[in-house]
C-alpha cells in the first residue's frame, strides 16, 4: 500500500490513548456489572490500580471502595460508569473537570430511546455538554476489552486470552461482541470494542484509536450504520498510511435510500449497493458473515495483505481438489496453471502416477513421509502465487488419535520455510480443525483457516487489502432534500445538456393541437412521449417509429397526457444503457451503470460507484457489465463509442456536483449507444427547491 497524506477530516479527533490503554481504572456504581468489571481485570492480570467508587458499600470485587470521585487517590485514565442515566451525566461532568482520560457509559435511555422516553435527546445533549473534551464511549454499551494489557472495562464474561499482538474488532452490538470473544479459531484478539449509540465518538474515530496501537495488525468492523462519511474517509486513510488492513461486515439497509427514488435506479442501487461502493472506494475489504470476518482477520494477521488472489491448492483427495475449485466459483480467487518449475519439482517428488494440476491431488502414498511431503508442498509453492492452501481435516480428539496427521504440520512448515511463501492449512469443515490444533499450526509459522467457504472469502479479502491504491477524491456529500419535485423530461434533458450530455433533436407540444407544429423540422421517423410520467413505457406513454403526422396524432390519442415531447428516433444503436444517480444519505451519491431500456430490471446487470468518479473508473465499471461484449462489438457488429458513453456519465456527474445540496436523483434510461454517439433518449430528475 502506498503512503498517503494525513487525513482530510478537519473535525476534532479525541485522544483515546489513556482510555483504551489505561494505567489506572475507576469503576462507578454498585451493580453486579461493576463488580464484574473488577473481576475480569483481576482475571486478566491488570497491573494498575482499580478504584471502585460507591457511597455506601465498603468493598466491591474484593477491593475497598472510595465514597466519591472527589476522593479518588489519583486521576483515572479509564472509568466504567455503571449507574443510571441521570447519575451518569453527573459522573461524566465530574470526571471531565478533574481531567480523566475517558469513560465508558453503560446506561441506556439516551437518544436511542427518544421515541419511548421522550427525553432521550435532551439527556444526550446534557451528556455531551458534561463530557466536554473528555472522550466517552457509548452510552448503552458494554465498553471494551484490551487483551494486550489486561485492561477490561467490560461487565460480563468473555472468551479471550492475553496476547502480545493481534487484531482489533469493533462493533455497535455488545451482544455480538461477547459472541465474537468466544471464537475458538486461533485468532489472536488484541481488542474487542463496542460503540453503543456513539453519542460523542463514532466507529471511525474509535477505529483510528485502535490502529494507533502498534501491536494491532488489522481492524475488523461490524457496521450497522456508517455515520460520519468524512470520519470514515479519515479512518481509511489512516489505515492506508499505517499499512493496517480493514475488513468490514456491513449490516442493515437505509430506509431513506429505498424510499427516495421513483426510478429504476433505486431498485438497482439501494443502500446495499451504496455501502459496497463506499467500502470498495475506501479500500476496505468486505465480507458477508461473522465467520468470514474472523477468518479474513486471521489471514491478515499472520500473512498480511496478499499481493494477489493467485493460490495453489494441495490435498490428498480428488474430491477435496474439486470441492475447493467449485467453491471458488464466483469469487476473485485464482488457481493458475502449474508452471514448468512446479511440474518438474512435483514429478520428482510424486513420480509418474499423479496427474499434475492446480488444485492438486497429491494422493496418499507420501503420507507420513515428512521429507517427501515437504518436497511436494515446496514444489507447489514455487510458482507465481500469493498463498499456498493445504486442505486437511483433523480427526476429533475425543474419539480418535490425531497423531498420524502430525506430518501435515511438520511438512507444511518446512515447505513454507523453503519457499518463503505463506501457507494456510484449511479444513473443509470448521469443526475439523480444533482450537489446540490451530494453535500448533500457528506456532509452526502456518495459518489455520476454518471451512472452505470462509477461507476463500478470507483470501479474497486479503487480496483486496493488498491492492496498490491511489487516494480517492473526497466523497460528494448529499444535502438534506425536502419535498423534491419531478422535472418534465424536456426540462431534465435541457439541464443535463448544459453539462455536456448529448440529446436527440426534439420539440415540445403543450397540447394535442400543437403536435403538427412540434413535428416540423424533425426528421422522420420520430418518437412521441407523454410528459409527466416517470415510467412512460409501462404507462403506455411512448410510441416509436412514427413516420407521419397522422401516425403521431393517432398515437397521442391513446396516451394519458395533454403535453408531449417529439424527438428524432436515434437509430443504429448497438446497446442501451442506464446512467442513474441517487442520493443515499448514508453513503453519498450512488452512481449506477446498467443495462438500459426494457432490460434494466430483467437483467439486473449493474455496477455502482460513489461520486466523484474518473474516466478510468467509469470505463472499468462499464466493461464489468454482462452486456460489455455489445459495447466492445459482438460477433462482427461495430462497437459502441465508449469515450462518448464516458463523457455522458461525466456530464451527469457535473450536473449532480452543481446541484448536490438539493438533488434527489437523476436517471438517463436509455442512453442509446451507437458506433459514433451516446444519446440520452430519456431523462428523469427529481430535485428540491434551491431557494
Amino acid at each position: 500500500m502506498k503512503t498517503t497524506p494525513p487525513p482530510r477530516n478537519d473535525e476534532k479527533v479525541h485522544d483515546l490513548s489513556r482510555l483504551l490503554r489505561p494505567a489506572s481504572i475507576a469503576v462507578v456504581g454498585g451493580g453486579a456489572w461493576c463488580a464484574s468489571v473488577i473481576e475480569q481485570c483481576h482475571k486478566m492480570g491488570f497491573q494498575g490500580p482499580i478504584w471502585p467508587v460507591h457511597p455506601t458499600r465498603e468493598t466491591m470485587g474484593g477491593i475497598a471502595t472510595i465514597p466519591s470521585l472527589a476522593e479518588l487517590p489519583g486521576i483515572p485514565d479509564a472509568v466504567f460508569i455503571g449507574v443510571n442515566r441521570h447519575l451518569t451525566i453527573e459522573a461524566v461532568h465530574h470526571l471531565s473537570e478533574m481531567g480523566a482520560g475517558g469513560a465508558v457509559c453503560f446506561a441506556s435511555g439516551f437518544r436511542e430511546t427518544q421515541a419511548e422516553t421522550g427525553d432521550g435527546d435532551t439527556l444526550q445533549d446534557a451528556l455531551l455538554d458534561a463530557a466536554g473534551d473528555m472522550p466517552i464511549i457509548g452510552p448503552n454499551c458494554y465498553g471494551f476489552i484490551n487483551y494486550l494489557d489486561g485492561a477490561l472495562l467490560w461487565p460480563d464474561q468473555h472468551g479471550g486470552v492475553r496476547c502480545d499482538g493481534g487484531v482489533a474488532i469493533l462493533t455497535q452490538s455488545s451482544n455480538m461482541a461477547i459472541n465474537l470473544t468466544m471464537q475458538a479459531r486461533g485468532l489472536p484478539l488484541a481488542y474487542m470494542v463496542t460503540a453503543g449509540n456513539q453519542a460523542q465518538i463514532g466507529l471511525a474515530e474509535i477505529g483510528r484509536g485502535l490502529l494507533a496501537d502498534p501491536r494491532v495488525t488489522a481492524l475488523g468492523l461490524h457496521i450497522e450504520g456508517v455515520g460520519d462519511l468524512r470520519a470514515f474517509e479519515a479512518l481509511a486513510q489512516e489505515a492506508h498510511r499505517l499499512n493496517k488492513p480493514l475488513v468490514a461486515l456491513k449490516a442493515g439497509k437505509s430506509e431513506q435510500a429505498r424510499a427516495a427514488a421513483v426510478s429504476h435506479t433505486a431498485s438497482l442501487a439501494g443502500s446495499d449497493a451504496g455501502a459496497r461502493a463506499l467500502l470498495a472506494r475506501l479500500g476496505i475489504a468486505q465480507v458477508d458473515s461473522l465467520t468470514a470476518l474472523l477468518e479474513a482477520l486471521k489471514l491478515l494477521h499472520f500473512a498480511g495483505p496478499l499481493p494477489s488472489s493467485r493460490v495453489v491448492s494441495m490435498s490428498c483427495s480428488g474430491g477435496e481438489a474439486s470441492l475447493i475449485a467449485d467453491s471458488a466459483l464466483g469469487r476473485d480467487v485464482q488457481f493458475p496453471p502449474l508452471t514448468g518449475t512446479q511440474k518438474t519439482g512435483l514429478r520428482a517428488a510424486l513420480g509418474p502416477m499423479v496427474a499434475l494440476a492446480n488444485p492438486l491431488d497429491y494422493h496418499t502414498f507420501v503420507w507420513n513421509h515428512v521429507d517427501q511431503m515437504a518436497e511436494v508442498f515446496a514444489a507447489a509453492l514455487s510458482g507465481d502465487i500469493a498463498l499456498g492452501c493445504l486442505i486437511v481435516d483433523y480427526p476429533r480428539t475425543d474419539r480418535c488419535d490425531a497423531g498420524a496427521w502430525d506430518c501435515t504440520i511438520a511438512a507444511a512448515a518446512e515447505a513454507s520455510r523453503r519457499a518463503r511463501k505463506p501457507l494456510a492449512i484449511i479444513s473443509t469443515l470448521p469443526e475439523a480443525l480444533p482450537e489446540e490444533t490451530a494453535a500448533r499450526i500457528t506456532r509452526a509459522g502456518l495459518i489455520p483457516l476454518h471451512g472452505l467457504d470462509d477461507a476463500l472469502a478470507a483470501i479474497e479479502a486479503a487480496a483486496v487489502a493488498g491492492q496498490v491504491r491511489t487516494l480517492p477524491a473526497p466523497l460528494l456529500i448529499p444535502g438534506d432534500v425536502r419535498t423534491p419535485t419531478l422535472l418534465h423530461e424536456a426540462d431534465a434533458k435541457a439541464a443535463l445538456s448544459e453539462h455536456g450530455v448529448e440529446l436527440p433533436r426534439a420539440n415540445r407540444a403543450s397540447s394535442r393541437d400543437m403536435l403538427p407544429e412540434a413535428l416540423r423540422n424533425l426528421p422522420l421517423p420520430v418518437v412521441l412521449k407523454a410528459e409527466g410520467l416517470p415510467h412512460k413505457t409501462e404507462a403506455g406513454g411512448v410510441a416509436l417509429g412514427l413516420d407521419s403526422e397522422k401516425a403521431v396524432i393517432a398515437a397521442a390519442a391513446t396516451m394519458p397526457a395533454e403535453c408531449f415531447l417529439i424527438e428524432e428516433m436515434i437509430e443504429g444503436g448497438v446497446a442501451e444503457l442506464l446512467i442513474g444517480v441517487i442520493r443515499d444519505p448514508a453513503h453519498g451519491f450512488v452512481l449506477t451503470l446498467a443495462a438500459g431500456g426494457t432490460l434494466t430490471e430483467i437483467m439486473q446487470d449493474s455496477a455502482s460507484l460513489l461520486l466523484p468518479v474518473t474516466r478510468t473508473e467509469i470505463t472499468k465499471a462499464l466493461l464489468s457489465l454482462r452486456i460489455a461484449p455489445l459495447l466492445r462489438g459482438y460477433r462482427g457488429k461495430p462497437p459502441a463509442d465508449i469515450p462518448s458513453i464516458v463523457s455522458a456519465v461525466l456530464g451527469v456527474q457535473a450536473y449532480v456536483t452543481a446541484h448536490a445540496a438539493h438533488l434527489d436523483e437523476v436517471e438517463i434510461n436509455p442512453l442509446i449507444c451507437t458506433p459514433a454517439r451516446a444519446v440520452a433518449a430519456d431523462a428523469l430528475i427529481r430535485i428540491g427547491d434551491e431557494t
